[in-house]
C-alpha cells in the first residue's frame, strides 16, 4: 500500500511530466524559429544585399555632393549624416548575419527534432536536481541548441551518449527527498515555460519574422518577394546613379 508521500509523489510526477514535455515542445520550437530567422535572413542579405549596398553608397555620394553644391544648407548637411550612418548600420549587419550563418540551409529534421527532443529530457537546466548542477547543464545544452542549428547529428548523439553513461547518474534516494527535488523541477520548468513563451512572443513580433512570413507565404503561390525586390533596388541605383551624375557635372560647372 503506498504511503501518503508516495501517492503524492506519483501525482507530482505526472505533471512534472505533462511540464516537461510543453517545456520541451517549446524549446523545439523557438531554436527551430531561431535557427530559421538566422537563415532567412542571410538569404535575404545574399538575395538584396548587394543591390542595398550599392544604393546606400549612392545615396551618401549624392548626399555628400549636394553639400558641396550647397555648403550653407543644413538640411543638406543632416542628410549626408544620415545617408552615411545608414550605410554603416546596414554593412554591420550584413556582417553580423554572415559571421553566425551560411546563406543555405534547409528546416531540421525530423530525426534531428525527435534527437534534440530526446536529449533535452535528459540534460536540460531545469531537470538539475541541485543548484550546482543548472551551470553545467545549461552550458551543454548551449552546446546541443548549436549543434541542432548546424543540424549536427553527431555531435547531438555524441552528447547524449556522454550523458548516459556519466557515473553521477546512479542515484538513489527515498519518497521524502525525491517529492521535495520534483516540486522544486515543477517550479523550475514553469519558469522557463513562461521565459520561453516571451521568447518567441518577441521573435514573431520582429520585423524579420513579418517578413519572411510574407514571403514564404507568397512563395507558396509563385510570387518571389525577394526577386521582386531586388529588381526594384536596381531601378532606385540606376535613378541615384543619375541623379549624381547630374550634381556631379553641376558640381564641376561650378
Amino acid at each position: 500500500m503506498q504511503t501518503p508521500e508516495e501517492k503524492e509523489l506519483e501525482k507530482k510526477r505526472a505533471e512534472l511530466a505533462r511540464l516537461e514535455t510543453e517545456s520541451f515542445e517549446l524549446e523545439l520550437e523557438i531554436s527551430t524559429l531561431q535557427a530559421e530567422l538566422i537563415h532567412f535572413q542571410a538569404r535575404y542579405l545574399k538575395v538584396v544585399g548587394s543591390g542595398l549596398a550599392t544604393l546606400d553608397r549612392l545615396r551618401v555620394e549624392v548626399a555628400e555632393a549636394e553639400t558641396y553644391l550647397k555648403p550653407e544648407d543644413g538640411a543638406a548637411r543632416e542628410r549626408a549624416a544620415e545617408a552615411r550612418a545608414k550605410a554603416e548600420d546596414f554593412r554591420q549587419a550584413v556582417e553580423g548575419a554572415r559571421s553566425v550563418a551560411t546563406a543555405e540551409k534547409s528546416t531540421p529534421s525530423e530525426d534531428l527534432k525527435k534527437l534534440y527532443r530526446e536529449i533535452a529530457r535528459r540534460i536540460h537546466p531545469d531537470l538539475a536536481e541541485e543548484e550546482k548542477d543548472r551551470a553545467p547543464r545549461g552550458d551543454l545544452m548551449a552546446e546541443v541548441n548549436a549543434a541542432y542549428e548546424r543540424g549536427d547529428n553527431g555531435r547531438l548523439e555524441e552528447i547524449l551518449q556522454t550523458w548516459e553513461t556519466r557515473p553521477e547518474a546512479v542515484k538513489g534516494e527515498g519518497p521524502v527527498a525525491e517529492l521535495v527535488r520534483v516540486i522544486r523541477k515543477i517550479a523550475n520548468v514553469e519558469a522557463r515555460i513562461r521565459t520561453i513563451r516571451i521568447q518567441l512572443q518577441r521573435l514573431k513580433d520582429s520585423d524579420l519574422y513579418r517578413l519572411k512570413t510574407e514571403v514564404v507565404k507568397a512563395e507558396k503561390i509563385g510570387h518571389h518577394v525577394l526577386d521582386e525586390m531586388a529588381s526594384m533596388i536596381e531601378r532606385e541605383i540606376a535613378e541615384e546613379q543619375e541623379h549624381l551624375n547630374c550634381l556631379v557635372l553641376g558640381r564641376v560647372a561650378s
